[in-house]
């Protein structure tokens, strides 16, 4: 039985994510459909679904009761005007959480990985959870119009209006691009972003960052946006990266990097980069390492920085 239903478990994770905006919830969310389907097993008639479609049913209900009582998820620009006072950090429940690419990327199937960015999988989170299910199921796992309408228990039609409104909605809140890792441009901005972080050269980091970048630490809600006062921001005295260095993860199909600081038997951030023509236009960093490192794993660090290399 467990051997019938654990290789669904990645795909269901990355559907699971994608509704929940984060890896907790959505393991959580399919370790309880692998447990319902194990018990209703004798249940399932493959004469009216396969098993796919019926544990993608289980899932949808589990994560849709899951969103009943909760607040939307969102990125800390969502969350309030930029600058101001760094404030108290807020609940991980507050922000989209990132998530390993292996726990929600299966190999086997071709599935647009940039629909795991931070910034894409924030733009789901407005979307009621219908809509929701019906354009993951649609415009990235690729189902039939008569299979999302099944699932769900409703007629085709419904299915594709709800569908053109989850994508008008989209239009108006995702505003990034994925990072394309075979440009040579892009695979050598991160080299120059990361060996200037490594040096410490303010002036170079701020000239590789769009006009208007922007720049957050979750859990905090405080953000930045532009050169100006993100080059203040990183000239701090009180909040110098100087010494740290980045080693590459590889998380939600982005350039992601564990910062390393000397002396911390931990690591300081997760950092994430978005990047647009040419210049990184986002950089978002979150502290709560002691809650990621279950999900991630420890980085392997020798207390020295490696050299950096980005991969593809």
């Amino acid at each position: 039985m467990i051997e019938t239903l654990e290789p669904f478990r990645i795909e269901l994770t990355g559907y699971c994510y994608r509704m929940l905006g984060s890896g907790f919830e959505a393991e959580d969310a399919v370790q309880e459909t692998l447990v319902r389907a194990w018990k209703a097993f004798d249940s399932f008639d493959s004469s009216r679904a396969s098993l796919r479609t019926w544990l993608y049913r289980i899932a949808t209900n589990i994560c849709i009761d899951m969103q009943r009582s909760a607040q939307r998820r969102a990125l800390a620009i969502d969350l309030g005007p930029a600058g101001g006072d760094i404030g108290a950090p807020l609940h991980e429940r507050v922000f989209v959480q990132p998530v390993p690419d292996h726990k929600v990327l299966p190999e086997d199937q071709a599935i647009r990985k940039e629909t795991i960015r931070l910034a894409f999988v924030a733009a789901l989170q407005h979307l009621p959870p219908k809509q929701r299910v019906v354009l993951i199921l649609r415009d990235v796992l690729a189902w039939k119009a008569d299979e999302v309408a099944s699932l769900l228990d409703i007629s085709v039609a419904s299915a594709n209006s709800a569908l053109q409104r989850a994508r008008a909605t989209l239009q108006t809140v995702d505003p990034g691009e994925p990072l394309n890792a075979s440009d040579p441009k892009q695979k050598a901005l991160l080299s120059r972003y990361c060996e200037a972080f490594e040096r410490h050269d303010v002036r170079t980091l701020v000239a590789l960052l769009h006009e208007d970048a922007t720049m957050s630490m979750p859990p905090f809600s405080w953000w930045l946006r532009g050169r100006g006062p993100i080059s203040v921001a990183l000239s701090d005295p009180n909040a110098s990266c100087k010494g740290a260095w980045l080693v590459p993860v590889r998380a939600n199909a982005s350039p992601a990097f564990w910062q390393m600081r000397p002396g911390m038997d931990q690591p300081f951030g997760l950092v994430f980069l978005d990047v647009r023509g040419g210049l990184v236009t986002g950089n978002t960093t979150f502290l709560n390492v002691p809650e990621l490192l279950p999900l991630f794993g420890s980085p392997m660090s020798s207390g020295e920085s490696p050299r950096m290399t980005v991969d593809d």
